[in-house]
């Protein structure tokens, strides 16, 4: 996903943010704020991390009013500090009001997200191994939260069921077996879209690799089975790790040399980002 494909599909989303925090009318700013004004408002880093979301950010305003201006001094995926003036938002001053909680909402949670996947994507430089999210995103911020990874460094998984082929343990529960539903899948499925099977020990993985699996998760395995694992598929098909990756024991597990490390971490579980909208005067 690119910052394009995020933008095309991202006004329905913000509109019913902003419905979410304004139903009726802001009644505060309105109390006092009679008429327009022109201000200009800062945008302030509160500590360090790296930035993803300023074009969502700046959507939210333009959705209010499409006369609001920025201006901005970073863009996604720079790196910034604390006390840094990131931009300033100008235009009718009821907008910069009403507006603000749901643009920082989205900053903050989008640049939490770049900023930890960024820390975890710095282990995996110079190696083989992607660093993947999953679909643990929060309902409605998948399309924002799966571009910060990006932003971030890491790579997205697929976006959602209708993207590709994972067979989790329900799904071979419901077929019958691993063997049946990989079979099922190659006979539905476009010859184009891989197969992943979700395995929980060596004998599931001996069964994936002799299906034809394209993919063979490992998940909530112990390194040393992880290990065994990777001998048995010996090349047969291409391996991912899973099950409670996180900053702190990512690093013993890229030296299995798996092709791939999903995190449901990076979206579910990164803390946000602190910024704010600050110094609003009139102009």
């Amino acid at each position: 996903m690119n910052d394009i494909t995020m933008l095309m599909n991202a006004d329905e989303f913000i509109l019913s943010a902003l419905r979410e925090d304004i139903s009726s009318e802001d009644v505060t700013t309105n109390a006092v704020m009679r008429e327009y004004r022109k201000g200009t408002v800062d945008l302030i880093c509160k500590q360090d991390g790296v930035l993803a979301g300023l074009d969502v950010f700046k959507r939210v305003f333009t959705l209010l009013d499409a006369t609001t201006e920025f201006e901005m001094f970073y863009k996604d995926g720079d790196a910034v500090k604390n006390g840094d003036k990131i931009g300033t938002v100008t235009g009718d001053i009821r907008v910069l009001l009403s507006g603000e909680r749901t643009a920082l909402n989205y900053l903050q949670r989008m640049s939490g997200i770049a900023t930890y996947t960024n820390e975890i994507a710095k282990l995996f430089e110079g190696g083989k191994t992607k660093l993947l999210d999953t679909r643990k995103t929060t309902p409605n911020m998948r399309i924002f939260e799966k571009y910060a990874v990006k932003v971030g460094g890491g790579h997205n998984h697929r976006y959602n069921l209708s993207d590709g082929i994972l067979l989790k343990d329900n799904h071979i529960s419901a077929a019958g077996s691993i063997t049946k539903a990989v079979t099922m899948a190659k006979e539905y499925a476009p010859f184009v879209r891989k197969i992943e099977v979700e395995t929980e020990n060596l004998d599931m993985v001996r069964e994936a690799a002799d299906a034809g699996a394209d993919i063979i998760m490992l998940d909530n395995m112990s390194y040393e089975t992880m290990s065994e694992a990777i001998k048995i598929i010996d090349g047969r098909a291409e391996t991912e790790c899973s099950g409670n990756v996180t900053r702190e024991n990512v690093a013993k597990l890229i030296d299995l040399g798996v092709d791939y490390i999903s995190s449901g971490a990076l979206t579910h579980s990164a803390p946000i980002m602190d910024l704010s909208l600050k110094n609003l005067r009139e102009i």
